[in-house]
C-alpha cells in the first residue's frame, strides 16, 4: 500500500502539471460553488437577524466540507467495488483536481509574457484575472508585486495544503479542503454582506491552512538555499515579517520569497476606489523587476516537489498513509 499512496501521490501532482485544469473538463469546485450560492440563498430566505445568520453561518461549512468528503468516500468505495484500478484512476483525477500547480504557474508566466513584450495594458489585465484589487493604473513594478505576491501566497492553498491533506486522507479529505478553499474564497469577507454568514467559513479557511502554511515556509527557505538565493535573509523575514500580514497563514509564504529574493513586498493596494494598506514584507534592496516572477515561479515549484518528497519520507516513516 506504501507503494500505491506514493504512487497515487505523485501522478496526481503530475497530471495537474501537465493538463491542468482544462474548461472542457467539469471541475468539483464549479460544483462546490453551485452549492454554496444555493445554501446562502435558502438561509437568507429564512434568517435575516444577525445573531442568528451568524449561527446559520456554521451550516455552510458542516454542509459543503462535510458533503464533499462524503461524496468522494462514497464514489471511491463504490469504484472500488467495480473494480480497484477504477478507484486508483479516480482517486488520482480527483487529487489532481484540487491542486493548481500549472494554473498558478501559467498565471504568473501570462502576466511576464506581457511584460517582457512591453505591453502594459495586457499585463494589467491579466494581474486583474487572479487579484481582487484595482490593476487598471498599476506601473510595472507594482504588477510584479501583485503577481509575485499572488503566486507566493496560493502556494499553500493551490499545491501544499491539497496534497497534505491528500497525504492524511486521500482524495476525500484533498476534496474536502478545496471546500474549505472555496468557501473562504466566496462568503470568506469581512464586509456587511458576509461578516455573520461567512465567518465561519473564513475561521475554518485558517485552521486548515496553518500547519500547511508553516510547512510551505520551511519548504521556501530550503528551496532558496537550492536555488542559490539568500536563504538566511529568507529565513530572517518569516520570522521578523509573517506575523505583520493580516492573514495569520499568508505572511509566511511571501516573506520567505521577499527575502529570498531581496525585494519588499506589501504596500498601497486600492480595492474598488478604496486605498488599503498593507504591511511590507521583507527590505527594499532593490526595485522589483519582471524576473521576480520568474524567479517566484521557480520557487514554487522546488518547494512543492521537495513537499513531495517529505510525503514519501512520511508515508514509509508511518507504514503509510492514514487513508491507506
Amino acid at each position: 500500500m506504501m507503494g500505491w499512496a506514493i504512487f497515487i501521490l505523485w501522478a496526481a501532482y503530475i497530471l495537474d502539471l501537465i493538463i491542468g485544469d482544462p474548461r472542457w473538463l467539469p471541475h468539483p469546485v464549479i460544483g462546490m460553488g453551485n452549492s454554496i450560492k444555493r445554501i446562502e440563498k435558502m438561509i437568507r430566505n429564512h434568517v435575516s437577524h444577525p445573531e442568528n445568520l451568524k449561527k446559520a453561518g456554521i451550516l455552510l461549512p458542516i454542509m459543503i466540507v462535510g458533503g464533499s468528503l462524503l461524496i468522494t468516500w462514497a464514489l471511491l468505495r463504490g469504484l472500488y467495488m467495480i473494480h480497484p484500478w477504477l478507484a486508483v484512476g479516480a482517486e488520482i483525477v480527483l487529487i489532481a483536481t484540487t491542486i493548481a500547480t500549472k494554473g498558478l504557474k501559467d498565471a504568473g508566466m501570462e502576466v511576464y509574457n506581457h511584460l517582457d513584450r512591453g505591453d502594459l495594458p495586457a499585463a494589467r489585465q491579466a494581474l486583474g484575472m487572479i487579484v481582487g484589487r484595482d490593476t487598471d493604473h498599476l506601473e510595472e513594478p507594482e504588477i510584479v508585486r501583485g503577481t509575485v505576491e499572488t503566486v507566493a501566497e496560493n502556494i499553500v492553498d493551490a499545491i501544499v495544503s491539497p496534497l497534505f491533506y491528500a497525504l492524511i486522507g486521500g482524495a476525500p479529505l484533498a476534496m474536502a479542503y478545496r471546500a474549505v478553499n472555496t468557501l473562504d474564497s466566496m462568503v470568506g469577507y469581512k464586509n456587511d454582506k458576509y461578516i455573520n454568514l461567512g465567518w465561519a467559513s473564513a475561521r475554518l479557511d485558517d485552521a486548515a491552512n496553518f500547519i500547511p502554511a508553516r510547512i510551505t515556509g520551511v519548504l521556501l527557505v530550503v528551496s532558496s538555499w537550492l536555488m542559490r538565493l539568500d536563504y538566511k535573509r529568507s529565513y530572517r523575514t518569516i520570522r521578523h515579517d509573517a506575523r505583520l500580514h493580516p492573514s495569520p497563514n499568508s505572511g509566511f509564504p511571501e516573506s520567505a520569497v521577499a527575502g529570498a529574493l531581496g525585494i519588499r513586498l506589501g504596500g498601497e493596494n486600492t480595492y474598488h476606489g478604496d486605498v488599503s494598506f498593507r504591511a511590507y514584507m521583507g527590505e527594499f534592496l532593490r526595485p522589483m523587476a519582471k524576473g521576480d516572477i520568474k524567479s517566484t515561479i521557480r520557487l514554487m515549484l522546488v518547494a512543492s516537489l521537495l513537499f513531495l518528497v517529505l510525503c514519501i519520507i512520511a508515508i514509509w516513516g508511518w507504514g503509510g498513509t492514514l487513508w491507506s
